[in-house]
């Protein structure tokens, strides 16, 4: 068992830049995959980045190449997403998910089985 908490969600201005965390509970962190979905309202949830258990492997949307960059720090039993260059079209949840998961499915929110609440990303124009 897994309880994901994320935070470091805000309103913040476009072109800013923002870090989300993710703290994981449980001495088996090390053991997931790690992956940042994304929610706007009134669209489906969609992948924003994963990162391998060793996080030596790291996977992006499209849309979060260049400008987000996900890393975890086992030791710390966290996982981040620090987001450059916001734009107004990143506002969303960002949730994070844990998975023992294969990396060709990690951007499948289905291949994941826990989850956190959310935190809210606002970015103003």
């Amino acid at each position: 068992q897994v309880q994901l908490v994320e935070s470091g969600g805000r309103l913040v201005q476009a072109g800013d830049s923002l870090r989300l965390s993710c703290a994981a509970s449980g001495h088996t962190f090390s053991m997931y995959n790690m992956g940042w979905f994304r929610q706007a309202p009134g669209k489906e949830r969609e992948f924003v980045a994963a990162v391998r258990w060793s996080g030596s492997y790291t996977r992006y949307a499209e849309s979060a190449k260049g400008r987000f960059t996900i890393s975890r720090d086992n030791a710390k039993n966290t996982v981040y997403l620090q987001m450059n260059s916001l734009k107004p079209e990143d506002t969303a949840v960002y949730y994070c998910a844990a998975g023992k998961i294969g990396l060709e499915v990690m951007t499948m929110s289905s291949g994941y089985d826990y989850w956190g609440q959310g935190t809210q990303v606002t970015v103003s124009s």
